[in-house]
């Protein structure tokens, strides 16, 4: 199978150069005149996705070679792709910047070079003129594997600023496609941990959006944009696919000697019978009901999730615990993924009926997967308001960002993993939780520090750690499997 998507990746020399505002833009004007286009993004991140999806009808999909395998990007990206005119993709931090200490891996620069994609250069030309060639040509000459098609110059100031700016790059051989004016419109609000996302801002967040493709349309080569994505080499191999993924995913691995053995790769050598069939239907065949926490508390989701959950058999119902008094009628298990719960902090403990129901969900033993926004949801307060009192723990806002990736290993067999299963992770919050694992836990982390973080009890796995399920398809059909059994 062959993938032909046209393609671009928008990238720049570092962070705040205006990759967001350009990404959004030329998605949102895009899909304007009529293409289909498919939104990606580079890394981690949950919260651009959301700009993403506003600005083309369709679901934002994360593209991280850390958490998932460089192996994975192109088949995660020709899954989200199929049936689209013309993907973008944006970038993540500076082109060539990746994860701590590990080279290229989970650049922006990696990602284009696996899915042979040009890279169009945004550069904040603010406050600089002639120093922009040298600029160019240092991201232009670095790797030679990496294609870098056109240059977007963000932020210019005036006619003359923009005619120093071509001036200069006209040495380079790089085509200028774009000059995109400072303007305050496209600015979008940013808190403790980037932009505020889509689900808070509402109509504001279409305004800004708007913005951002009327900037783009006016000051960009939307053509010659076009023209270069259409210059993307073929992808050969099969699309990814949650079914496929399920069915095939290994048996969970076997128990690891004891919590705090943290070999080099406690990962057993795998063996067995693969099922084939999703097995998350009820005696009576039917689709065991998943509850996902969603709204304005609980953004942060990979798409994939959601997917390979219904793979493997589940109904899966979202609901908002800021405005829904109950479960989901059925709830046989429950999600509770990332997002900001110390800014709904009131209105989640208000909801005291929600927070009883989670609870009694949780001592019944069936299955909750909770991750950072979760794990505090799940805890006896945070900022000295009631939560749900699953944990006995407490959490707090805290002054210091814990930010990065993380290498990790199940150390506590539970419906989410089997001990001994090893993830990659990423933590982003500014929040504390004490104790910080529990007599059980759900992770041990093995970069940059050797730790143990989480909790594991009866049915509930809650972690600070947020993971990518595509890497490891096995815990949606463990998960399922568990919601149908409990």
């Amino acid at each position: 199978m062959v993938s032909s998507v046209p393609r671009l990746v928008i990238a720049a020399p570092s962070s705040g150069s205006g990759k967001t505002t350009v990404a959004t833009g030329l998605m949102a004007a895009l899909s304007a005149r009529g293409f289909a286009v498919s939104p990606h993004k580079v890394g981690p991140d949950y919260i651009d996705p959301g700009y993403h999806a506003l600005a083309t009808g369709r679901v934002g999909r994360n593209l991280d070679a850390y958490l998932c395998g460089p192996e994975l990007v192109a088949p995660l990206f020709a899954h989200g792709a199929d049936g689209c005119d013309i993907a973008v993709v944006e970038g993540v931090m500076g082109l060539y910047d990746g994860a701590a200490g590990e080279g290229e891996l989970a650049s922006t620069a990696q990602v284009a070079k696996l899915l042979r994609a040009p890279v169009v250069l945004v550069v904040d030309a603010s406050s600089q003129s002639r120093s922009v060639a040298a600029l160019v040509h240092g991201f232009v000459s670095w790797d030679p594997e990496v294609r870098v098609g056109g240059v977007i110059l963000n932020k210019v100031a005036s006619d003359r600023h923009e005619g120093l700016l071509r001036e200069a790059l006209d040495s380079v051989g790089v085509p200028v496609l774009g000059v995109v004016r400072r303007a305050a419109r496209v600015e979008t609000p940013s808190r403790h941990l980037g932009l505020v996302p889509v689900a808070e801002r509402g109509s504001l967040a279409v305004e800004a959006v708007d913005a951002m493709a009327a900037q783009v349309a006016a000051g960009c080569d939307l053509p010659a944009l076009v023209a270069l994505a259409r210059s993307a080499g073929p992808l050969a191999g099969a699309a990814w696919d949650a079914g496929e993924a399920v069915v095939s995913s290994p048996p969970p691995p076997l128990p690891v000697p004891s919590p705090g053995a943290l070999s080099p790769d406690p990962r057993p050598a795998l063996g067995g019978p693969r099922p084939q069939a999703p097995e998350g239907l009820d005696e009576a065949g039917r689709a065991v009901r998943v509850a996902v926490a969603g709204g304005s508390a609980f953004t942060f989701s990979y798409a994939e999730h959601a997917e390979l959950l219904a793979a493997a058999g589940a109904e899966v119902v979202v609901f908002d615990p800021l405005r829904d008094e109950e479960l989901p009628e059925g709830t046989a298990g429950l999600v509770v993924g990332g997002g900001f719960p110390e800014v709904y902090a009131s209105e989640l403990s208000a909801n005291e009926s929600l927070r009883k129901a989670v609870a009694e969900l949780a001592l019944s033993g069936a299955p909750v997967a909770a991750e950072c926004a979760g794990l505090l949801y799940l805890c006896r307060e945070l900022d000295g308001l009631p939560m749900c009192g699953v944990l006995d723990a407490s959490a707090r806002m805290s002054e210091r960002l814990t930010l990065g990736y993380r290498d990790a290993v199940a150390v506590s067999d539970s419906a989410l993993a089997g001990a001994g299963t090893r993830m990659r992770g990423h933590e982003f919050h500014r929040t504390v939780v004490e104790p910080g694992a529990g007599d059980r836990p759900a992770w041990g982390v093995r970069a940059p520090e050797r730790r143990v973080e989480g909790f594991v009890q009866r049915g509930v796995h809650a972690s600070y750690l947020h993971t990518h399920w595509a890497s490891e398809p096995g815990v949606a059909r463990r998960f399922v499997e568990r919601c149908r059994t409990s």
